[in-house]
């Protein structure tokens, strides 16, 4: 399957920070080799969510429990797939902006209730549970990077290979550095530019790291995006270096320079957006 022209921000959790029929769940499943690699999972992902979809809805699908498994040493972490929630919200997303009548043959009037309200419970779980099943784990970008997640990494945890059939670029850090990271970053934002939304971004990715466990991986990746850029552009990128020469300009109150790394910063990206226009 090709890759999908998508990034992707995970969280991955040890054991504990799941209850404990989650903990032995995971403990079989990565026992009996049923781990999804993440080559193949986006894509797989992507299946189960449009077949779950579409007019022969007659209720939300129960998917089967799917992972991301990171062994860091002798720890294993779980980053949980959700399809579930995921299939719910696609369907409250697939009817936005839609005529009335396209909507309600895509997704059925009396499936939205049951979409909104696995959507809520989900919310509403991840703010009362310690137990990891009401955390959303993985957060989807298409086409691009959002900024916002660079501000979470260091650019000397880059990992990369252009291997053929292996292309990978991504970040993974301590999600205590990420957490740093983000409210340091959060900080400067305030104090130079104010209320803007790309601090409001910062300060949405730092609410969402809090809702993890303390010995979390926080892992940036470039997903099938890896596919689209040529070798030499990979090689060369220094996103995330860029955002930490531009935040580190704000805090001095050097203007020119951070304008003059977020200028390289969007050039940097140019090319993919407009690969999604020409899509």
């Amino acid at each position: 399957m090709p890759a999908l022209s998508a990034s992707y921000l995970r969280v991955y959790e040890p054991l504990s920070a799941f209850d404990k029929q989650s903990q032995n769940y995971w403990r079989g499943y990565v026992h009996d080799g049923r781990a999804v690699t993440l080559t193949e999972g986006p894509g797989r992902q992507r299946t189960a969510v449009l077949e779950a979809l579409g007019a022969h809805w007659t209720r939300l699908p129960d998917l089967p429990d799917e992972a991301y498994v990171l062994q860091n040493g002798d720890q294993t972490l779980i980053c949980p797939w959700n399809l579930r929630v995921r299939v719910a919200e696609a369907a409250l997303a697939a009817r936005d902006g839609v005529p009335a009548v396209l909507a309600d043959a895509f997704v059925p009037p009396a499936l939205v209730g049951a979409a909104r309200t696995v959507v809520a419970d989900w919310h509403s779980a991840a703010r009362m549970s310690a137990s990891g099943s009401g955390r959303q784990h993985e957060q989807v970008a298409t086409w691009s990077v959002p900024l916002r997640w660079f501000v979470l990494v260091s650019q000397e945890e880059r990992e990369i290979s252009l291997e053929p059939g292996r292309r990978v670029v991504r970040f993974r850090t301590e999600i205590s550095k990420a957490r740093r990271r983000a409210h340091k970053a959060l900080s400067v934002l305030r104090r130079t530019l104010g209320d803007v939304p790309v601090a409001e971004a910062v300060e949405e990715s730092a609410r969402w790291l809090e809702e993890f466990h303390s010995r979390s991986i926080v892992e940036l990746d470039y997903g099938g995006l890896a596919e689209l850029l040529p070798d030499d552009l990979l090689r060369e990128d220094d996103s995330a270096a860029l955002v930490a020469e531009g935040l580190a300009a704000l805090a001095s109150g050097e203007a020119a320079t951070a304008t003059s790394a977020y200028e390289r910063l969007v050039e940097r990206w140019r090319g993919i957006q407009l690969l999604e226009r020409c899509n």
